[in-house]
This record gives C-alpha cells, sequence and structure tokens, in this order.
C-alpha cells in the first residue's frame, strides 16, 4: 500500500488512477477529479474542496472527513464505497452508483444527492436537502432523519425503521416501501405509490396517501390528515387517532378512533367496496 500523510494536492486528476493506497490528514485543494478511476482506497481525516473527488472509482473507505461545498457533484459512478462519521456539505454528491454505505454521516446541503443508486445503507444519516434518494433502490435506513422535500421520489424495496422525514411529496412514485416506528411529516404522503407499509408511524399528512395501490398500515396515528385515501385501493389501515376526513377510497378497510368527515362524491367510486369502522360517531356525505 502507498501511504499518503499530512499532504496537500492540487491541480486537476492529481493522484488519478490510483490504487491501493491509504491518505490520511491530507486536503485536496482547488483541482477537477484528484481521485477519479481509483482503486482501493483507505481515507480518513481528509478534506476535499473541490469538484468531482470520486468519479468512477471502487473500494473505497473514507472517515471522519469533509466534502466541502465546492467538491459538489463528488461521488459518480462509483461502487462499493463506505463513508462514516463525516460531514457533507456538497450536493449532488452521488449518483449512479451501487453498494454504497454511509453511517454516522451529515448531509447539510443534500439537494439531489443519491439520485439512481443500488444498494444503499444508511445508518445515523441526517440529511437536509430536496430530492433526496430519487430513481434509487435497494435501501436500508435507521435512525436517520431527513429534512427536504420530495424524499425517495422513484424508489424502490425501501425498508426504513426508526427515522423522521419533514418533507412534502415524500415517497411517491415508489414501489414496495416499508416503514416502521418513524415519524412522518408533510403534505401529500405517497401519492402514486404501489406497496407502501407503514407500522407503528406517526403521520401528519395534509391530503396524504392518495393514489396509493396496496396501502398497509398497522397502530398508525393520522395527526390533522384530512382527505386521506383518496383513489387508493387495497387499503387495510389500522388507525389508532382520528382522521380529519377520508375521501373517495377506492376498496379496503379502514378503522379510526374517529374520523371527522367521510366524502364520497365521485359516482364511479362504490362506496360499499371499503369497509370503514370507528369507535365515535362521525358525518358522512
Amino acid at each position: 500500500m502507498t501511504n499518503y500523510e499530512n499532504k496537500l494536492f492540487t491541480g486537476e486528476r492529481s493522484l488519478f488512477g490510483e490504487h491501493n493506497a491509504v491518505i490520511s490528514n491530507t486536503t485536496f485543494g482547488e483541482g477537477e477529479s484528484p481521485l477519479k478511476e481509483s482503486r482501493n482506497i483507505e481515507i480518513d481525516n481528509t478534506i476535499f474542496k473541490w469538484k468531482y473527488p470520486l468519479w468512477y472509482s471502487k473500494h473505497i473507505d473514507v472517515d471522519h472527513s469533509i466534502f466541502e461545498t465546492m467538491s459538489r457533484s463528488g461521488i459518480w459512478y462509483t461502487d462499493d464505497i463506505k463513508i462514516t462519521n463525516s460531514a457533507l456539505q456538497a450536493p449532488k454528491l452521488f449518483r449512479r452508483g451501487k453498494d454504497i454505505e454511509l453511517t454516522n454521516v451529515h448531509f447539510s446541503d443534500a439537494e439531489e444527492t443519491l439520485w439512481s443508486c443500488q444498494n444503499i445503507k444508511l445508518d445515523h444519516v441526517q440529511a437536509t436537502g430536496d430530492y433526496f434518494g430519487m430513481n434509487s433502490e435497494n435501501i436500508r435506513v435507521d435512525d436517520s432523519s431527513f429534512i427536504g422535500n420530495y424524499i425517495f421520489d422513484g424508489a424502490k424495496n425501501v425498508e426504513v425503521h426508526n427515522s423522521t422525514f419533514v418533507s412534502k411529496d415524500a415517497f411517491w412514485n415508489c414501489e414496495n416501501v416499508t416503514v416502521y416506528n418513524s415519524t412522518i411529516n408533510g403534505e401529500y404522503l405517497g401519492w402514486n405509490t404501489k406497496n407502501l407499509t407503514l407500522i407503528n408511524c406517526t403521520i401528519e399528512s395534509d391530503q396524504g396517501l392518495c393514489y396509493v395501490d396496496h396501502l398497509v398500515m398497522k397502530n398508525c396515528k393520522l395527526l390533522e390528515t384530512d382527505l386521506a385515501f383518496e383513489y387508493c385501493s387495497d387499503i387495510d389501515a389500522e388507525i389508532t387517532s382520528s382522521i380529519v376526513s377520508v375521501k373517495n377510497p377506492i376498496n379496503g378497510k379502514i378503522s379510526a378512533e374517529s374520523i371527522g368527515e367521510i366524502i364520497f362524491d365521485d359516482d364511479e367510486i362504490d362506496a360499499d367496496k371499503t369497509d370503514i369502522s370507528v369507535a365515535e360517531h362521525v358525518d358522512s356525505k
């Protein structure tokens, strides 16, 4: 292994094609693509200041490092990368990579990050920014928090545990999403998604959970959630709170402590195909 320690690298492609190296306490200054086409690299306590640091790379391990704001679009087409205990300040940081593992990582600007990636593990990740995780698949999330709109738009095969989402339009256009023991706050949750399961979750969403094909909810709370389940099919929803209003569900069953209003105003929807049960009296129209 080649060792680089206490170095400053500048200029374009400063360590282009580097193989089998350990990089410690080093700064990559101005200069694009410093580690493009690298292989088998261990990085710790290192700062990346400029664009495209890790493109077309493989087998990368990064610990206690910083990707500054201008290291934008930094990790594209890279496979088998692990980043731990690091601060990621740049937007658009991951694209079209696979086998990505992020642990104890903070994204201060996660805009358009993790697009079209595969086989992702997120553990104790904090991310702020719109369109995080778009069109990615095979994702496991644990003990993480996300602030920003359109989170995981178009994602497939997502499993989430003990996490928090503050996000308008989270989980749109998805397939096969299961969320456990989490909190989701934001308008229009889950539209146009197929196979969405929520277990032991707390949700607050204006017009949330509409246009979903096969929705399962177990022991969930819907706080101040109105016009829920519109054009939603194959519903199995067990709600342990009140719901402000339910509108035009296609079929299935919904149970709740109470529902402020049940609305069927589409003549093509047969209200008898949805079994709605409540503990308290509701008005319907």
